[in-house]
């Protein structure tokens, strides 16, 4: 709907078509001209400053060889060979078992027909698995989780949890896709509570077999990737029984893993005692096969018991080098993690994916503008600026968080270092947590800000927000996750006052809680200079205060609660104010990764746009936050209301070069797929699409 032309020939029958034509090629070819008071008195104030923003000369291929690293060739590999296989490209419109089966077929054509070896990365390289399932997971969603369920998930199991014996005899049909398998953790009533499962493992000294039994309804195996079509074998935990010779007649020694097979190799018929239902058609992912398994007194050999954390002789003797149920439990799913990595991680890359749809598509289209001027591209619109700038901001201060999350992550698997273990587990929990769900929300923005070209199937992001929306609950429930990063500070907060120390990825507390908590300085207070807002320290020490605070006002809290509620009751009393504190303190971290990558970033065009995009990110979060700060007169009110201004201001500069900043993402046309994202013609490959 287009605003009547004023020009006084529009009497001429021919006027109206050409100006048609004409504001048609506006659309195909958004104007670039030079906006200014001396030029258009009577212009928005809005674009005066976008426009009048001074400008960084952004050299996007160069950023994005600092952001994506060495294995950006397999990824181009992948790309690649999906690109030249039409057939094996998911199409808009697909059944349930059509998408199941284009899926396997997807996976065996990564490993056997692009000669992709995800198992073998792994192991060997954990940044390059990471990468690869980047890649995939742009293909199709479902390709993502599926080859994370293949290989991190049943494979990982496998390797990590399991002794050499299972690795000569697993590894090869893993990597090949010959042992299709599942990781079957989750029962009907148990899910974050893995140490709650009721799923047994008995033990018959007799037969030298275990004995897996789904002993009621609520444990049955529920939401098992590969299970409904494909797999043929499932890692199983369960609680090891012991018989003994007691009035109790067994010994639970806690959850273990056991490998079932659960379909025959060669006819792929469901084995005896083995009953398998299909979950059904799911909100999204429904190229990942998810099955329900009820197990019937199955019996499988003493040694597919997964032993690297205990183990069970011939003659039914339990030995493990974890004195504990709780040792040993935590120790298991310690070498679980990385698929919670690889969860925060690909969130990342979807938040990319939308965010360069998105912003390609807020460049392209225009939309109303300045008494007989031509109309001006929506992100030239602060309100649109506001919904998408931050995001990027958010979507870059991601990405090298969780590269250095995958970096700690590979240095665990190296060294095996129990404090790496657990600050791998701690960040990985709170990343997975604090990305998901910000992906979550702003994949709904993403979609607005397309207007209805965005409700458009073909422009992905429906798909992309209903594949994603489960990202926020399996590999451990968001709410659950960040609890465990609140007990993880608590747990230090403690230590420390007992004369201990914080770990390595929690040392700034170290400082925090005497620097931070001193009564702020109300001369610093009230500072409001562009270069003291900008200054990487003011920011650094605003995230690390809010937390700190956070920290120890819960602190008392709960000690106060815990008098009359009991330890459960003052943490449920308190609950809010923990998730509040897991999530600042993992924003404070991605803020200080996102500070060290601009300071490493060697070129310098480069260092100054990620300066440029970081800075956007912290004052955006404060602002968002001032209450807090001026609640304890950390910032007073003219300092709230200048860092209001200067995000503002930043997101206009970040508007002048976003286009630079989402083409550094490097992803090609055939990876994005929507039309409205092409980097040229794009209204011409949408009308294509609809048959014009």
């Amino acid at each position: 709907m287009e605003s009547p032309d004023q020009d006084p020939t529009a009497e001429n029958e021919s006027q109206p078509m050409a100006r048609r034509i004409e504001r048609l090629s506006l659309h195909l070819s958004p104007v670039s001209r030079p906006f200014s008071g001396a030029d258009n008195e009577d212009l928005l104030e809005m674009l005066k400053c976008s426009k009048g923003a001074p400008k960084i000369n952004v050299d996007s291929e160069n950023l994005s060889n600092y952001m994506r690293g060495k294995h950006r060739e397999v990824q181009e590999r992948v790309f690649d060979y999906f690109n030249s296989k039409p057939e094996l490209q998911t199409p808009i419109e697909i059944s349930k078992d059509d998408h199941r089966e284009l899926c396997m077929m997807q996976l065996r054509g990564l490993v056997l027909g692009a000669g992709v070896r995800p198992f073998r990365a792994l192991l060997e390289d954990p940044a390059e698995y990471f990468a690869i399932l980047e890649a995939v997971g742009s293909i199709d969603m479902s390709l993502g989780i599926k080859t994370g369920v293949q290989f991190s998930l049943w494979g990982g199991s496998v390797i990590n949890l399991g002794t050499k014996k299972h690795r000569d005899k697993y590894f090869d049909g893993i990597d090949n896709l010959e042992y299709v398998g599942c990781f079957a953790m989750t029962e009907l009533h148990h899910g974050s509570n893995v140490q709650g499962l009721q799923t047994t493992a008995t033990f018959d000294p007799i037969t030298d077999e275990f004995i897996i039994n789904t002993p009621n309804d609520g444990a049955i195996k529920w939401w098992i990737g590969n299970a409904a079509v494909h797999g043929k074998f499932a890692s199983v935990f369960a609680k090891l029984l012991l018989p003994t010779h007691d009035s109790k007649g067994v010994a639970d020694m806690g959850v273990h893993a056991f490998i079932v097979p659960i379909r025959d190799l060669k006819t792929h018929q469901t084995l005896p005692g083995i009953e398998i239902h299909d979950c059904g058609h799911k909100v999204g992912l429904n190229g990942v096969d998810n099955g329900a398994l009820r197990f019937r007194s199955v019996r499988i050999p003493r040694d597919n018991l997964l032993n690297r954390f205990g183990d069970v002789s011939r003659d039914g003797k339990y030995t493990s080098s974890l004195p504990t149920i709780n040792r040993r439990f935590a120790a298991t799913l310690g070498e679980l993690v990385g698929g919670r990595v690889g969860l925060a991680y690909s969130s990342v890359s979807v938040l990319k994916l939308s965010s360069t749809i998105a912003i390609r598509y807020s460049l392209l289209r225009q939309q109303f503008g300045p008494p007989k001027q031509p109309e001006v591209s929506i992100l030239d619109y602060q309100s649109h600026q506001h919904k998408l700038m931050p995001m990027l901001a958010s979507t870059y201060a991601f990405h090298f968080s969780t590269v250095y999350l995958v970096e700690k992550y590979a240095e665990m698997k190296k060294s095996h270092d129990e404090q790496l273990i657990a600050d791998v587990h701690a960040l990985s929990a709170g990343l997975k947590a604090y990305v998901t769900s910000y992906t979550a929300k702003s994949l709904s923005v993403c979609r607005e800000a397309c207007g209805g070209h965005g409700y458009a199937a073909v422009n992905r992001f429906g798909m992309l927000r209903n594949d994603h929306d489960i990202f926020q609950t399996f590999e451990g429930d968001n709410t659950v996750l960040l609890q465990q990063v609140a007990g993880d500070l608590l747990k230090q907060y403690k230590e420390k006052f007992q004369g201990g120390t914080f770990t390595v990825t929690w040392n700034y507390l170290k400082e925090s809680m005497n620097t931070y908590l001193s009564q702020p300085n109300p001369v610093t207070a009230r500072w409001e200079s562009s270069d003291h807002l900008r200054d990487p320290k003011f920011q650094l020490d605003a995230f690390r205060y809010r937390t700190s605070r956070l920290l120890q006002s819960v602190a008392v809290r709960l000690r106060k609660h815990s008098k009359t509620l009991g330890g459960f009751g003052a943490w449920n009393r308190c609950l809010n104010h923990l998730l509040t504190l897991a999530e600042s303190h993992i924003e404070s971290v991605i803020l200080a990764k996102f500070i060290d990558a601009v300071e490493s970033c060697p070129d310098p065009s480069s260092r100054a746009a990620l300066k440029l995009v970081c800075d956007l990110y912290a004052l955006d979060r404060i602002w968002k936050d001032i209450g807090t700060y001026r609640n304890v007169d950390y910032v007073a009110p003219n300092k709230a209301k200048a860092i209001h201004k200067l995000s503002e201001y930043l997101s206009f500069q970040v508007r002048n070069i976003a286009k630079e900043l989402v083409d550094a993402f490097d992803l090609p046309d055939e990876v994005t797929r929507a039309p409205i994202a092409m980097k040229s013609d794009a209204y011409a490959h949408y009308t294509q699409y609809v048959g014009f």
